[in-house]
């Protein structure tokens, strides 16, 4: 885990002790820190009885604590705490502030923060892939894999430092300061979150802070400018802050098609998009041509992210369960174009919605042969689908899994993209894009 003289003889209160928080208590403990810790299930303050004290920041006094460390999940512009930690002027930040916080005792590296509402993880991945393939010390965190303070610290190698890679969620930049990320990305902004912000434009904000936190005359930006704010943003940099080193704007039309049939695990213009970024981190970290082009052809998709799952009878299985809204469905419905004049997709989708249309979907309609509705917003997809496409009312994913495997022919592909959240009938995207897998497995 990440140690450091940066937090020694302060003190911080930690409200939430899932992964993140733990990872949090046990590092401000063993840097020598007072730690209050609280959370709302007995069996998680258990987990941390002997190494911090037991207290709700909501109850206790909160005069001369350093910070409050919070998860990202905690709805800042509706929780309490806010607002209490206000009066007593005690600032509210997350793990990812006191990883940077803590750089300046480190060894040397370099941070890449990823940020953007769709691709996040994938990017994040594939980023990593391409460091550790060209010889760097490299860990990954954030949003994505283990919390980041409960890594080991990256020791430089011959190649030169380590590289830490970082997804952020709007959530965790809200809760960071002066996170100054040498290379410091964005990939698109479309609509979601808009419960925790004061409208579109309050998450916009939030996603530009990653490029404000860049110090002066430091740090590269990468913004894939394909969408109005991301374009906006970029703009605004290229005219109005000159403290970066560089601003460099990429899009899907940078990946040339017949490279990207060389890449297993990234087609599709989103993942057109996302290589785009990669590369340009990758350049930017200064790794060479013939390391990216290898690097993206043994990439491995994350699961539940356009995971090709198994091939049955010639027809390939899909979970892209991580795809919780229209705008990250979409790109998958664009992957798999219909062949000779004939639409190949078998789609499942449904969930908790987080829209009342599919519009960001439409342009690819042409491509469903056929869509199993699930979920909460079963009824409601299955009535704005019809008139575009066959559909069968399946409420639950594993009927839709079976229903699919009897409708589709060899050539066809089987795919979960929810445009939904999980949270109706699963715990989290990944146990949803478990029970596909499981209902793929179970086919006769």
């Amino acid at each position: 885990m990440i140690v450091s003289d940066a937090f020694q003889g302060k003190t911080y209160a930690v409200l939430g002790l899932a992964r993140s928080g733990l990872a949090t208590v046990d590092t401000l403990v063993a840097s020598g820190a007072r730690v209050v810790a609280w959370d709302s299930r007995e069996e998680a303050r258990a987990l941390v009885a002997g190494k911090a004290e037991i207290g709700d920041p909501m109850e206790i006094d909160l005069a001369g604590f350093d910070g409050i460390v919070v998860s990202p999940g905690v709805p800042l512009n509706r929780h309490p705490i806010a607002m209490r930690a206000k009066l007593a002027g005690v600032p509210i930040i997350g793990d990812i502030e006191l990883f940077a916080l803590a750089r300046p005792t480190l060894p040397p590296h370099k941070v890449v923060g990823i940020t953007g509402t769709n691709g996040k993880s994938t990017t994040t991945a594939l980023i990593h892939h391409i460091v550790q393939q060209a010889g760097y010390p490299a860990v990954m965190g954030g949003n994505i894999g283990l919390p980041i303070l409960s890594q080991p610290p990256l020791e430089p190698n011959l190649k030169g430092p380590g590289v830490y890679v970082l997804e952020l969620s709007s959530y965790q930049i809200d809760l960071t300061r002066s996170l100054d990320c040498d290379v410091a990305v964005l990939l698109n902004i479309t609509p979601d979150h808009l419960d925790r912000y004061d409208g579109f434009e309050g998450y916009v904000a939030s996603k530009a802070r990653l490029f404000a936190m860049q110090s002066r005359g430091h740090g590269v930006a990468v913004i894939a400018t394909e969408d109005e704010p991301s374009v906006a943003i970029a703009a605004h940099l290229q005219r109005v802050d000159v403290r970066r080193g560089d601003v460099i704007e990429v899009g899907i039309g940078d990946i040339d098609p017949a490279d990207q049939l060389t890449w297993p695990s990234l087609q599709g213009p989103h993942n057109a998009q996302n290589a785009a970024v990669a590369i340009a981190v990758a350049q930017a970290l200064g790794i060479d041509d013939a390391t990216i082009a290898n690097a993206l052809a043994s990439y491995a998709s994350l699961p539940h992210r356009m995971q090709a799952v198994a091939t049955r009878d010639g027809v390939l299985y899909v979970n892209d369960s991580k795809a919780t809204n229209p705008a990250s469905t979409a790109p998958a419905l664009a992957a798999w174009p219909a062949k000779d004049g004939k639409p190949r997709i078998h789609w499942i989708v449904g969930g908790l919605a987080k829209t009342d249309n599919l519009d960001e979907c439409a342009p690819y309609f042409a491509n469903v042969a056929h869509a199993y509705t699930i979920g909460e917003a079963g009824h409601m997809f299955a009535d704005l689908l019809r008139p575009h496409m066959a559909v069968d009312d399946s409420e639950m994913l594993s009927a839709a899994v079976r229903r699919a495997a009897r409708v589709a022919r060899p050539g066809d592909v089987v795919l979960l993209s929810p445009a939904c959240a999980s949270f109706d009938q699963f715990r989290d995207f990944e146990a949803r894009g478990d029970a596909f897998v499981a209902a793929v497995n179970a086919l006769e």
